[in-house]
């Protein structure tokens, strides 16, 4: 666990030192949070070995529960210094990145494996975290339409080939909100006896984004809501370059009976370099994950030989996304030799 706990708290070290000291602190912060990670992945190539025992599973669950509660502290220090005069233009720019980055990749992470876990209350701070990133309704659209629809028209989070991310970005993001809206109201339909209104799931993502923006009110004024809403629209931007990434152009066939196959191995893309995967949690590893949705992250498997990799780490491929000519020249030919079931041939090459 020493790597998981290393790589997820060390940037948030880097961002309280930054918002204290400010000045090239900030720039530390970003740099750590980034140029770090790309390199700590080149340079290195460490093997953490997978682990399901009790022992294991007891350390991640309270990595996870340490890490959301850290994440609710970092969002009002984040709207306060950010909205503080002290900080000049480059170290402002400099820390706002670095606390999205950290909220979009770490954070997000994090609340993921929380609101897979069984436990009730786990699931409910893995929520919170999802609403201080105005983003409640992606634990809904998630659980039930995302893993359920996966690499499918039906699933709003699964990009289409050819799909630039900012086609997608508005697609996915008003698309998993009516899917999880529906999905949830769906559910209550089906009880015997409709439960109130105030206890559907969407009374509190939406109450709990304004109580959040409340809170940046109080915090900082309307300058505060307006950091607020920029840091959370960044940190939203990169989860969804995530879901982009990890899904782009990957399909289930339809059997004859027009219903589709069994989400598989195949219908994810997997990066394999180290670090950033420990500090994301092993996201990464997101076949695996999509057949065994509550297999917790240190037990997560990857096979490059039965699984789409990826040819650079998930921030790398999602900056690279955000350059759609680019991502299209190298993810298609790949896209391709997946869909075909050629890519084991020719795994050599997909990986450069």
């Amino acid at each position: 666990m020493v790597w998981y706990i290393f790589a997820s708290f060390s940037p948030a070290v880097a961002l309280v030192t930054a918002c204290l000291n400010g000045g090239l602190w900030a720039v530390v912060a970003l740099l750590w949070v980034t140029g770090f990670v790309f390199l700590a992945d080149r340079i290195a190539n460490v093997l953490i070995p997978l682990r399901e025992d009790a022992a294991a599973l007891r350390g991640a669950m309270v990595l996870n529960l340490c890490l959301a509660i850290l994440h609710l502290a970092l969002v009002p220090l984040a709207v306060w210094t950010l909205t503080q005069d002290n900080l000049s233009p480059g170290a402002w720019i400099a820390l706002f990145l670095a606390f999205g980055v950290y909220f979009g990749q770490v954070a997000n992470s994090n609340a993921h494996e929380l609101i897979h876990t069984n436990g009730r209350w786990p699931r409910r701070l893995g929520t919170s975290v999802f609403i201080a990133l105005l983003f409640g309704h992606h634990v809904s659209a998630h659980r039930l339409v995302h893993h359920v629809a996966v690499a499918s028209d039906a699933d709003p989070n699964s990009a289409r080939r050819g799909e630039s991310f900012y086609h997608f970005w508005p697609r996915a993001w008003i698309g998993s909100f009516r899917a999880g809206l529906q999905a949830e109201t769906r559910l209550r339909q089906r009880k015997s006896e409709t439960p109130p209104i105030w206890t559907h799931p969407y009374v509190g993502y939406v109450g709990g984004a304004f109580l959040c923006l409340a809170l940046a009110g109080v915090i900082a004024g309307w300058r505060g809501v307006i950091v607020y809403v920029v840091l959370t629209g960044h940190a939203q931007m990169l989860l969804l370059l995530a879901d982009y990434v990890q899904h782009y152009g990957l399909r289930r066939r339809k059997r004859e009976d027009g219903t589709l196959e069994p989400a598989g191995l195949r219908h994810s893309w997997n990066a394999t370099p180290w670090y950033s995967a420990a500090m994301m949690l092993n996201a990464p590893r997101h076949s695996d994950h999509h057949m065994n949705p509550a297999r917790r992250f240190p037990a997560l498997r990857l096979d490059p030989d039965t699984m789409p990799v990826l040819p650079r780490s998930l921030p790398v491929m999602a900056i690279i996304a955000m350059v759609p000519p680019l991502w299209r020249q190298m993810m298609d030919w790949r896209l391709d030799a997946v869909q075909s079931g050629t890519d084991g041939a020719a795994r050599g090459n997909l990986q450069h």
